[in-house]
């Protein structure tokens, strides 16, 4: 049988694009991430401060086991201040190798890859914490990753019929809502802006933050009974998104125990004695696996914090490499 060449191959964002949804990403964590915390080892990753506003990320993931043969390396560099350049603040490329023989297989243009990820965990956390009828969403921040916030809830919560858009540069968010509006994915979906975080806070069945925020923006206090917080903004313990009420009122999980050390919003309530490490209720594995229960009730508060792993770079790597390979075999066949 024909087989695809041994060359590694360069997976841009548009063939990404061409394969990857949300809607089937966020059901491929849902089904692998259980087993491969199993069978994937994930180094602490290194993080170091390339100037006083830059930090270069690097995250390995390994496989253990000849069924699922990946190394994958993540590169990652934050500029926040790059919006006044018109650039993205978060760029990253992505190696994957053969962990049987060592080989590189392909390499990625991953600032999408990891839009794509960090989104879809987003999602699949709030099957499991907002509440079914979730209809209004508030996103918090309009950068990059933001419409992708927006696309992965609303595939999680196809109830959710209001898209509130805040952003510290009004015609940020203003520019965002416009062009979701033209979207024919989001028929029925409203979307608009607001200047004022204060007002719509308490307006979010589910409050999405995605922002490089070292100043609390979501206030617990203005919370409407049985929201949902998505926090994915802050990587670093000067970083955080919302006060000490919200994770004080919450039901608090973490994609993975990572955020404990990380995480601006978990440090800084464990160093002020609001919560200790015992009251985090779980990860997001232990929600898949059902070890731990997600929302009781209608009524409380719930809270997830994502930082990041290698092993959601190295399922999505996975999942985009290996389509791409049977789509070569197939063309093989063929000819």
């Amino acid at each position: 049988m024909a087989t695809p060449s041994t060359t590694p191959i360069f997976i841009s964002s548009t063939t990404l694009h061409s394969i990857l949804s949300h809607k089937t990403l966020i059901a491929h964590f849902q089904s692998t991430l259980p087993n491969a915390t199993l069978s994937l080892s994930t180094p602490p990753r290194h993080s170091h401060s390339t100037s006083p506003n830059s930090t270069l990320l690097l995250m390995p993931c390994f496989s253990t086991s000849s069924s699922f043969p990946f190394i994958g390396v993540k590169l990652v560099t934050s500029h926040p201040h790059n919006s006044s350049l018109n650039l993205p603040g978060i760029h990253a490329c992505y190696t994957l190798f053969s962990s049987l023989t060592g080989q590189t297989l392909a390499l990625f243009d991953a600032t999408d890859l990891t839009l794509f990820r960090t989104s879809s965990i987003s999602a699949l956390a709030s099957l499991y914490l907002s509440k079914n009828d979730a209809h209004v969403l508030v996103m918090v921040g309009s950068g990059n990753l933001s419409p992708h916030l927006i696309t992965a809830h609303l595939s999680a919560r196809p109830t959710i019929n209001r898209v509130i858009i805040w952003n510290r540069t009004p015609e940020k968010a203003i520019s965002l809502a416009e062009r979701l509006r033209g979207d024919k994915r989001f028929e029925g979906v409203s979307f608009e802006s607001n200047g004022c975080l204060e007002k719509v806070i308490g307006l979010g069945d589910i409050v999405s933050c995605a922002t490089n925020s070292e100043t609390e923006l979501v206030g617990g206090m203005k919370l409407k009974e049985g929201a949902h917080v998505d926090l994915v903004g802050s990587f670093k313990p000067t970083m955080k998104e919302c006060d000490d009420e919200t994770i004080k009122k919450g039901r608090v999980f973490v994609d993975n125990e990572v955020a404990l050390e990380e995480a601006g919003e978990l440090v800084g309530a464990f160093e002020r004695g609001v919560i200790t490490k015992d009251d985090i209720c779980g990860t997001l594995v232990e929600l898949i696996k059902g070890d731990k229960v997600g929302r009781k009730n209608d009524k409380e508060i719930t809270v997830f914090k994502s930082v990041g792993s290698g092993v959601v770079d190295l399922l999505t790597a996975q999942l985009v490499y290996e389509t791409v390979m049977k789509a070569q075999i197939e063309q093989l066949q063929v000819v």
